[in-house]
Parts: C-alpha cells; sequence; structure tokens
C-alpha cells in the first residue's frame, strides 16, 4: 500500500524497489555501506516517501532554484523575499573576490542581477556559525565590491556611483547562530542602514536573515497563509503531512517536488548528493567545532586580562596598605619614645 507521499507523487519507488538497485550495482552498495546506519535509513526514508526531500541539501536545493534550469522559481522566492516583483537578467558566477575563503560554510550561493540592475545573493547554511553579522557584513561588502569593479570596467572614464545598485544578501538558517535564540516569536529579520538623525541615504546593502529552525517551531499547528511561509514551508519540512498540504494550498510547488523526485530515479546522481552533504556536514561540524574552541580561548583570554587587571589593582592597594602601616607604626613608635622620655624626667 503506497504511503501519503507515493499517493500523490508516483514516481517514488518502493523501499524494496531502491534497495534491489544499489544491491545490484557493486559501485552503489560499496557506497551505500560506507554510510552508517543511521544514514542508510536517512537516505532510504526520503527515497521512498516515508519522510519528505531534505530540500536544503545543496544538490536537490540547486536543482530547484538554479534559475539557469528555470528562472521562474527563484523569481517567486525573491518575490516573497523582498515583497515586490522581480525579474533576473543574469546569473552571475560565485567563485568572487570574496574577502573571505568561506565557500565551505555554504551549502548553497546563488547571485543574480535583477532588471533594476540590482543584485541579489541567496545563500543556505547548515550550521549557525559565531559571528554572523560580521560575515554577513563581509559577504554583503564582497558583493557590492563586485558591483563596483563590473562598473568600473563597463563604463571606465564615463562610471559615476549612482550606477551602482542595491545588493541583498538572504541567508535561510537550518539551525540559527545562538543571537537568534533572543527572538523565539521572529523568523524575518530584515535590515538596511538608518541615522538616528533622519538623515536619508542610500547606502546600499539590504539583509534579510531566517532561521529555519525558528520558523518550524513558529508555524506549529498553523496553516500556510502566505507565499513566504509557504517558501519557508518547501525548505524546512520534511514531514509528509505538511508537503501534502503544501501541495494542496499552494500547487506551484509540486512540479518542484516531481522535479526532485524525478532525479531520485537515477540512483547514482542522487547517491552522490547525499554523500556529498555527509562530507560537507562533517566539513562544517569540524569548522564550526573549531569556531567553538576559538571563542572559549577569547572568551577565557578576556577573563585573564580582566583577572590580570584586577590583580595589579589589588597589589596596588595592598602596597598603599603597607605604606600606612609603616606610616602608622612609625607615629606609634615615636609617641611611645615621648612617653618614656617624658616618665623618666625628674620632677
Amino acid at each position: 500500500m503506497p504511503n501519503v507521499l507515493q499517493s500523490h507523487f508516483p514516481l517514488i519507488r518502493s523501499r524494496e524497489a531502491i534497495l534491489s538497485e544499489i544491491n545490484s550495482k557493486p559501485d552503489l552498495l560499496t557506497i551505500f555501506e560506507k554510510w552508517k546506519l543511521h544514514q542508510q535509513e536517512e537516505f532510504l526514508n526520503f527515497c521512498c516517501g516515508n519522510r519528505g526531500l531534505k530540500i536544503m541539501y545543496d544538490g536537490f536545493c540547486k536543482e530547484v532554484l538554479n534559475p539557469e534550469y528555470d528562472p521562474a522559481r527563484l523569481e517567486s522566492f525573491l518575490d516573497s523575499m523582498l515583497n515586490r516583483h522581480v525579474k533576473i537578467v543574469k546569473v552571475l558566477p560565485n567563485d568572487s573576490t570574496r574577502i573571505t575563503d568561506e565557500s565551505s560554510l555554504l551549502v548553497t550561493d546563488i547571485i543574480v542581477e535583477l532588471d533594476d540592475g540590482s543584485l541579489a545573493n541567496v545563500e543556505i547554511q547548515k550550521i549557525g556559525y559565531f559571528f554572523p553579522g560580521e560575515r554577513c557584513a563581509c559577504y554583503s561588502a564582497d558583493m557590492l565590491l563586485r558591483q563596483y569593479k563590473r562598473a568600473r570596467n563597463t563604463y571606465g572614464d564615463t562610471f559615476s556611483y549612482s550606477q551602482l545598485k542595491k545588493v541583498y544578501l538572504i541567508v535561510l538558517y537550518e539551525k540559527s547562530p545562538r543571537e537568534f535564540k533572543k527572538f523565539p516569536n521572529t523568523y524575518f529579520h530584515r535590515s538596511k542602514t538608518t541615522f538616528n538623525s533622519g538623515l536619508e541615504l542610500d547606502m546600499l546593502q539590504e539583509y534579510i536573515l531566517i532561521p529555519l529552525d525558528i520558523f518550524r517551531v513558529c508555524m506549529h499547528n498553523k496553516n500556510i497563509e502566505t507565499q513566504l511561509d509557504a517558501w519557508l514551508t518547501f525548505f524546512s519540512s520534511d514531514d509528509p503531512a505538511t508537503i501534502v498540504q503544501l501541495i494542496t494550498e499552494y500547487p506551484e510547488f509540486k512540479p518542484m517536488y516531481e522535479t526532485l523526485y524525478r532525479t531520485c530515479l537515477d540512483m547514482e546522481k542522487v547517491m552522490g548528493f547525499f554523500s556529498q552533504e555527509l562530507k560537507v556536514m562533517d566539513d562544517n561540524t569540524v569548522k564550526y567545532m573549531v569556531d567553538t574552541l576559538s571563542a572559549e580561548v577569547d572568551t577565557l583570554t578576556q577573563q585573564k586580562e580582566v583577572l590580570s587587571k584586577e590583580n595589579e589593582a589589588l597589589i596596588k592597594d595592598n602596597e598603599i596598605l603597607k605604606q600606612k602601616l609603616a606610616e602608622l607604626e612609625a607615629q606609634l613608635s615615636k609617641e611611645d619614645i615621648v612617653k618614656t622620655v617624658a616618665e623618666n624626667l625628674p620632677l
């Protein structure tokens, strides 16, 4: 009997059929047996429909969002993020002059130019690393610098800063950084530079940061009511009932799932996606641990500096007390001498 997702997507094969193909091909079996048991189960569960597909996997995400395949999908996503209609006119390479080489931290990184000349960078991160604000500032600055260099090269002596357009950095976090935990009821954070005086200048850089783990909690037992929530549900949920609700209320998402289930028919390709995902997760975990230890070392160093200053202050106070005690002892000794002399003077 087909499960819930198989009823809506006939392309989904049974667990037995998937295992039969893997066992019949030595190369696939070798890959499969290298995975841990829980990893094998995770793979089989989303391939046979017991769980939904992991859209946040790089291979799956690019199959859906790659604007070179179907720009309308990414345009729809950007519409919901920016709250306006957009048209993609160009896909930019992401092998840029990024200030810090952190490509390993990103699951997906897509940069496009929109019809008004602005740039949008969509990034997906599995783990919320330390210093998210500093990282975002560098990513955005890098994108703005790329635009500046392109404009300089294109216009030469006729270049004007008026030719520079907005750059949007959109980051989806599967597991959000700790700073986001202070806002457990908010999953959409949008920012741009403003001045306390009311001065209005277009500083060009805007940020949209979305913690999907917080989104899932906020949406528990709630209906999908907006296009934004539909997209975030698509990215964050592998619950079959939720997926059925999504494709029922927003049927435009069904072809996206069908695209991915068609990909799952190519067992070599989908196992390659999954193997690469496991490697990226391992690399990211190592990087996260290094960042954690580094942060702990920084904290301990700061605490050591504070204690050192406090110790210096205590030493100084101790020296002052010693000096006052010596002065007091000297004063007492002087008074004793005067008293002794006075007692021994003849009457």
